[in-house]
């Protein structure tokens, strides 16, 4: 079953955009905490959060977090993921949960191929079936065993089921779905975007990333209204000889509101 990517924006700090402000000021004001917040305008948090990022003054935009429900997506993206790692994940464990007849993520590449395709899906049928013997012929052994140990059926099977799982899952690929929830603070956030929507990340995680930036410049379109890959955000592009050679495009495009 192929599965197609989506992320929702779960949940945010509230009004991000005054709340940073308020962090901000306050460390050149002697006024209280509270009186902060609430003299700041949406104009002023506007334009003090505009000035934050200009200067590279970013600490205090780590006071605001952003949690996705992202499902659809490979385990090859999640390894790539978890290399963030200022960044809270909880993911749908293969341990616990069986795959049975699990979804899987088709590259693109291969989808516009009709015989890649036909190899690919035979592949993923093939991995199905090993998958399913696997766990049947471990479960039966560790059922035995843990009958044998004095535990009841219900236990036993429950044990021997997981340990199943847990062996199992070695044979499933890379392409298999994945789902998590993850939170990120906007700074990791703006680093995350500099890196993973640039045209030289993989195909998927610069889906997932400009998916992402769309769903938190909504919410906070000053704090990520100059978000991007780098030779966005930061005005020039650090690949060097391995630039994908496409800036003008690259800028016109995240002007037009990432609108292809």
């Amino acid at each position: 079953m192929q599965r197609k990517l989506h992320v929702k924006l779960l949940q945010h700090t509230w009004d991000p955009e005054t709340l940073v402000a308020a962090a901000a000021r306050l460390c050149y004001s002697s006024a209280d905490i509270e009186e902060l917040v609430e003299r700041m305008t949406p104009a002023a948090s506007s334009g003090l959060v505009e000035m934050l990022l200009t200067m590279g003054h970013e600490s205090p935009i780590e006071h605001v977090s952003f949690t996705f429900g992202i499902e659809g997506v490979s385990r090859s993206l999640l390894a790539q993921l978890t290399r963030h790692r200022i960044a809270s994940y909880s993911v749908k464990s293969q341990r616990w949960v069986r795959a049975g007849s699990f979804a899987f993520v088709v590259p693109p590449e291969i989808e516009a191929l009709p015989e890649a395709r036909r190899v690919f899906l035979a592949a993923m049928e093939e991995d199905q079936k090993h998958y399913d013997q696997l766990v049947s012929l471990l479960y039966e052994r560790h059922l035995a065993s843990e009958l044998a140990s004095g535990k009841d059926r219900q236990a036993a099977h429950a044990s021997a089921e997981k340990r199943a799982f847990e062996d199992a899952r070695y044979v499933l690929p890379n392409a298999c779905e994945t789902k998590l929830v993850m939170t990120m603070n906007a700074r990791s956030l703006h680093n995350f975007f500099r890196q993973r929507c640039c045209n030289r990340a993989q195909w998927e995680i610069r889906e997932m990333a400009e998916q992402m930036l769309r769903l938190v410049r909504a919410v906070a379109p000053t704090l990520f209204g100059k978000a991007g890959p780098a030779c966005v955000a930061l005005g020039r592009c650090p690949e060097g000889k391995m630039t994908c050679g496409r800036i003008k495009e690259v800028r016109a495009r995240y002007r037009r509101g990432l609108q292809d």
